[in-house]
């Protein structure tokens, strides 16, 4: 049951993982269910413990005390999720002029545009 919840948590979370090599997912699925069957009944909801008897004490801090999943920055990246992409923003000079919306604000009389064609070459609001 976990296998398969933390496999759909990496699709929710990353969806470029589907893109990933098999090896790839099955790896890091593992890991993620080792790290949320590794917390111990007895700790399980705990951040912090403190235990002390007679002059010894002792103290815990799990690091995933609820068992929850998680992906780290290298899993991350070997399944492609956060990559950076290029993308460009066209502001100037798209050759013509913008159609507007019949509703739009200039075509009652207003000095500005409302539809968003006058940025976008095309109307991007109202539609």
């Amino acid at each position: 049951m976990l296998l398969e919840d933390a496999s759909q948590f990496i699709l929710d979370v990353c969806p470029a993982s589907a893109d990933a090599a098999e090896e790839t997912r099955r790896r890091v699925v593992c890991a993620i269910v080792r790290r949320a069957m590794n917390v111990p009944d007895h700790l399980a909801g705990l951040s912090t413990g403190q235990e002390t008897t007679g002059g010894v004490s002792r103290s815990w801090s799990p690091s995933n005390p609820n068992g929850d999943f998680y992906l780290t920055k290298t899993e991350r990246q070997s399944l492609g999720c956060g990559r950076q992409k290029a993308f460009g923003v066209k502001i100037a000079g798209f050759g013509g002029r913008p159609q507007h919306r019949p509703w739009c604000s200039l075509a009652f009389g207003a000095a500005y545009c409302s539809c968003g064609a006058d940025i976008a070459g095309e109307p991007i609001y109202e539609g």
